[in-house]
């Protein structure tokens, strides 16, 4: 009997659908986790505006004062609108204490340095946490997708993506500081800002992007919290069943 042969089982069948449910679920939280192609602008947006206007008239005052304003000005569109601000928020910090070096120190460049620490200790925390043990995409992902912690001890080829996960997200953010820390040095503060700029988006997509294909070939998370509740379900049915059999009369 050939393959075309063979009956096809509802099984067969429903392999499919399950593992584009799957892609569909880990994109979805994936974009939750990491904010999605709104959080992309609120965090080019700033430093966009910062390197435009001192290009225009290399003025470091005004070129800061509209940066923070603008990601004040993305907050309260997010709490107008009552939707998540974690991600403007981080965006707020950042600005500020760009804003704040910046002033400081008198340098336009400094503006950037905040960002650049805080994206150089995230390669060396994505790292670590693998060579750990503890990957940090599974830490960040796991109450994304119900599932905590259970990929450490339950779920050996969901803990393997999240190592892969994590090793990619952090070579990728080294290799960005690899270009940017040298031009920090050397490079003037406009054309230094336009490679910043312009190095935002696509290592973030490319990240977001090999996360999404390791867990997408990964078994499927355990909800833990639905083992949780089937759990309290049977705990309150065998009570009901326990009161039930001791209220009950013998028979004569």
């Amino acid at each position: 009997m050939t393959s075309l042969d063979k009956p096809t089982t509802d099984q067969d069948a429903q392999a499919p659908q399950d593992a584009q449910a799957s892609k569909e679920v880990t994109e979805a939280a994936l974009f939750e986790a990491f904010g999605g192609l709104r959080g992309m602008i609120e965090t080019v947006v700033p430093g966009l505006l910062f390197v435009t206007i001192f290009t225009i008239n290399k003025d470091l005052h005004v070129s800061a004062i509209a940066a923070l304003a603008v990601s004040l000005v993305l907050v309260a569109v997010r709490l107008i609108r009552r939707d998540t601000v974690k991600h403007a928020f981080s965006g707020v910090f950042g600005v500020a204490f760009g804003v704040v070096f910046a002033m400081m120190t008198g340098n336009a460049k400094d503006f950037y340095l905040p960002g650049m620490l805080y994206t150089l200790g995230l390669a060396l925390a994505y790292l670590v946490t693998t060579l750990a043990g503890v990957p940090l995409i599974g830490l960040i992902l796991g109450p994304v997708f119900k599932e905590n912690l259970s990929w450490r001890t339950r779920n050996p080829g969901r803990k393997k993506a999240y190592a892969k996960a994590s090793l990619a997200w952090g070579l990728i953010l080294l290799a960005k500081c690899a270009i940017l820390f040298p031009m920090y040095w050397w490079a003037d503060t406009t054309k230094f800002g336009w490679v910043l700029v312009a190095l935002k988006i696509p290592p973030f997509l490319l990240a977001v992007y090999l996360t999404w294909m390791f867990l997408a070939k990964a078994p499927p998370p355990i909800d833990v919290f639905a083992e949780m509740e089937a759990e309290e379900r049977a705990e309150k049915e065998r009570k009901a069943a326990a009161a039930a059999a001791q209220s009950g009369t013998p028979e004569a």
